[in-house]
Order: C-alpha cells, then sequence, then structure tokens
C-alpha cells in the first residue's frame, strides 16, 4: 500500500492494539506510529515486555513513542471484560493480537487456550461493538486450517466469533475481518531463535522431521497484510498473504552455516537431533481450505475468503476488492508448494549477508 492511503488510515486516529507488546502486536505498534495516529493504547498482560518496549529507543537514538502526543501502555487482559472496556473506550481501529500462540502449552492447558483465545476474543467483540469501534482486524493463524492441535481449534473459533459478529452486530457500524498467518520468521517462540540458542551453547540442534514443511514470512509483510486488510475489509473476510514455504531441514541448514559463523564454530561441529513430530503437529501446513478456495478471491499476492456463512447484511463481489480476481487454487497447502532452495532462504532471512 502507498503511503499516503496509510496515511490517511491511521492519521489522527485513537487505535488499540492487543498483545501490542508479543512480535506481531509490537511490529504493528511500530507501524502504525510512522503516520501520526492521535492515540495508540498498547495493551497487554506481560509487564517485562511492556517495560521494555516502554523504554525502546529506535535508530536514532529516540524513544519510540516520541512522534504520539498520547499514547498509553496498559497492563490488562483481554479475559476481563470490564479492563477491555476501559481500555477501547473511543478508539476507531482494534488490532487484536493478543492470543495463547505456543502449541505444546496450549496442548497441556487447553482450557487456558479457551479462556484467552475464544472467550477473550469474544470479550474484544462486545467491548468493541459497546465503544462504537470503527473496524476490528483479529490476528489468526494457519493451525485454524483444519487443526489437529487445541491451538488451532481455539483459533478457529475465534475466527467464526470475529465473522458472525457482522451478522450479529445489528445496526452497529464496527467491521470485523481477521488475517491469517504462517509462521512469522525470528518472532518469540518460532524455530529461528531457538536454533540460534542451541547453536550458541554448542547443543544439538532438535529438528522435529526434516521434511517438514511451512510457510514462512517476515515481520515487515505480517504488518502489510494487517494493514492491506484495515483497507479493504468490508466485514467477515479473512486475508491470507501469499507466501513461500521452507522445508525445516533446509531451514536447518541455512541457520547452522549463518550462526555457526557468527559464533565462531565449524559448521561441521554443529549437530542435529531428530526427535519426531510433537503432539499437536502436521507434517504440511494449510492457509486455505478447499471449501475455502471454491469461493475465495485472489490478486497477485493475496488471498481473500468471504464469509462461508450466509450473510444476508453484505454482498461480497470480486470486483470489491482492487486487482482481485476469482481464485485459481484448489486449496492452499505446503504440501503443493516447491520450497525454496537454501539459497533463497538465505535471501529471504539474512537480505543484507548476501
Amino acid at each position: 500500500m502507498i503511503r499516503e492511503q496509510l496515511k490517511n488510515i491511521f492519521q489522527g486516529k485513537k487505535i488499540l492494539v492487543t498483545g501490542g507488546t508479543g512480535c506481531i502486536g509490537s511490529e504493528i505498534v511500530r507501524s502504525v506510529l510512522k503516520y501520526k495516529p492521535e492515540v495508540v493504547r498498547i495493551f497487554s498482560n506481560d509487564e517485562d515486555n511492556t517495560f521494555r518496549m516502554m523504554h525502546e529507543i529506535d535508530a536514532s537514538g529516540s524513544k519510540m513513542m516520541h512522534e504520539i502526543v498520547d499514547r498509553r501502555f496498559l497492563i490488562g487482559d483481554i479475559r476481563d471484560k470490564k479492563r477491555v472496556l476501559l481500555a477501547m473506550e473511543d478508539i476507531d481501529i482494534v488490532y487484536h493480537a493478543a492470543a495463547l500462540k505456543h502449541v505444546p502449552l496450549c496442548e497441556y492447558n487447553p482450557f487456558e487456550a479457551i479462556k484467552t483465545n475464544v472467550l477473550g476474543t469474544q470479550n474484544v467483540i462486545e467491548a468493541a461493538l459497546e465503544s462504537d469501534v470503527n473496524r476490528v482486524i483479529s490476528i489468526s493463524t494457519d493451525k485454524a486450517v483444519n487443526p489437529v492441535n487445541t491451538m488451532g481449534a481455539t483459533k478457529l473459533l475465534a475466527e467464526k466469533l470475529i465473522i458472525d459478529a457482522n451478522e450479529g452486530k445489528g445496526t452497529k457500524p464496527t467491521i470485523f475481518s481477521s488475517v491469517r498467518f504462517g509462521n512469522v520468521s525470528f518472532s518469540r517462540g518460532s524455530v529461528i531463535p531457538l536454533f540460534e540458542e542451541q547453536i550458541r551453547q554448542k547443543k544439538p540442534i532438535t529438528i522435529t522431521n526434516p521434511e517438514m514443511t511451512r510457510f514462512m514470512m517476515s515481520l515487515s509483510d505480517t504488518v502489510e497484510l494487517v494493514f492491506k486488510a484495515t483497507h479493504l475489509a468490508k466485514g467477515g473476510e479473512i486475508f491470507i498473504l501469499k507466501m513461500p514455504v521452507v522445508k525445516l531441514g533446509d531451514l536447518v541448514d541455512v541457520i547452522i552455516e549463518t550462526y555457526a559463523e557468527k559464533y565462531h564454530y565449524k559448521k561441521d561441529s554443529i549437530t542435529t537431533h531428530t526427535i519426531g513430530l510433537r503432539s499437536g503437529e502436521k507434517m504440511y501446513e494449510e492457509l486455505m481450505t478447499e471449501s475455502e478456495a471454491a469461493a475465495a478471491f485472489e490478486t497477485d499476492d493475496m488471498l481473500i475468503i468471504p464469509p462461508q456463512i450466509q450473510m444476508p447484511s453484505i454482498n461480497y463481489s470480486v470486483s470489491d476488492y482492487p486487482e482481485a480476481r476469482p481464485c485459481s487454487l484448489s486449496r492452499y497447502s505446503s504440501r503443493d508448494i516447491t520450497p525454496l532452495s537454501k539459497q533463497e532462504i538465505t535471501r529471504l532471512l539474512f537480505p543484507s549477508s548476501r
């Protein structure tokens, strides 16, 4: 999107980011700041990351928040509707990034995942309607597609709640839509920081299966998709970035070559240990099902899925989305896409080093 469009969306607006100190939430905050909104409220239950972000320094040596007239760091939890309501007072745009995202932790604490990802999302919806918010963009995941784990199942339910909110809102003006992501490179909890730390400590790299494939996107791509969704959303859509696929074994080789040199080890001295799939993991990831693909639209860089339930109050047409056309894919799965080569993975992850 061009800068002028984003300026029109954000300048002078009041914005709330739930999970605003997480990897995706904080990157949304940093990017929104460039367009001089009136208010950015960063809502998080993570006191330590909130403190760190308050004192974050940009490349110029200034505090990250120096351009904002009014900014608020709010400690709270989306499980607490009263707290969410207070945070959302007089807000124009909500980015809902708060969630429990780690597959194994959700597997062993399923009701905690339900309380945050499902009930918390419903709290955000109800608070947005009570506050007459203009639009809510919710962050989802590829694991919501044909879910086999608790995290994916709860995020699928969150998507369904966001979709249904457009029909259940009555005469309220709020637009609710979602964006679906693959793996975000270098985000907390992703495999790349884990592999780097294992190399730093000269421990064997633990790999589930070298043939496993995953969608991979950068943080900047993530924010670009979120902002496009903000601009295009009519309500109820799921927006998906077309993104490359990496094979885990190739990713590990690239990481070893890069970080072994950084920590002054010979790459041949770094070993790998295959541990097998963890509970709730798939060999391949999906971003769009066959039934979704049948109704979807696409552009050169994005897929747009209208609601799969009837929405009498909203009509969806390919002409509503610039440069869109009916989707040519039968599904969108990492099983069907040729993975990047090791050289391409290097260029994707470390563009300045090659």
